[in-house]
């Protein structure tokens, strides 16, 4: 922020925008490490947004200021609370990511079956098929969940 209060320094929007672009970017990868800095960088460009949402001023303390030059409190309490869900969400996908790992050997995020007919269906240029139900659970072709490929460990190869 600038000293005169005409608003927020351009070196602070840009790293803003810098931080939000690159963490899209790698939230739209296929590795879940990737989603993971992705999540971390976006989260921190989306608190750097909304700390210049604030006007500067001294510590918005009652008694050490007159009520004018006082800083916004609401922004400061905004990003201490997403600094703690980004944390939290940052937490999660970390297991996730280390789960991953430890059953497959990647953290990778594989294509679904459903995914797999969409594109299949849009490379042929047709319209997805309806579902309409009533199959039951054993007998539904859709709801198939084929069991994940078994990790090797040292000593299980072939020869």
């Amino acid at each position: 922020m600038r000293s005169d209060g005409a608003g927020p320094s351009l070196v602070l929007v840009v790293a803003a925008g810098v931080l939000t672009g690159c963490g899209v970017t790698l939230l739209l990868e296929r590795s879940l490490s990737r989603i993971l800095l992705g999540v971390i960088l976006l989260g921190n460009g989306i608190n750097v947004l909304i700390l210049l949402g604030g006007h500067p001023g001294v510590a918005p303390v009652v008694g050490t200021a007159p009520a004018g030059p006082l800083s916004d409190p609401l922004p400061q309490a905004m990003v201490l609370t997403a600094i703690v869900i980004t944390f939290g969400l940052t937490a999660f996908l970390l297991a996730v990511s280390y789960r991953s790992w430890y059953l497959t050997g990647d953290d990778e995020v594989p294509d679904d079956i459903e995914d797999r007919q969409v594109r299949q269906a849009a490379e042929r240029n047709e319209l997805a098929a309806v579902d309409l139900g009533g199959e039951g659970p054993d007998a539904d072709p859709e709801q198939a969940d084929p069991e994940p490929p078994r990790r090797l460990r040292r000593g299980d190869g072939p020869g």
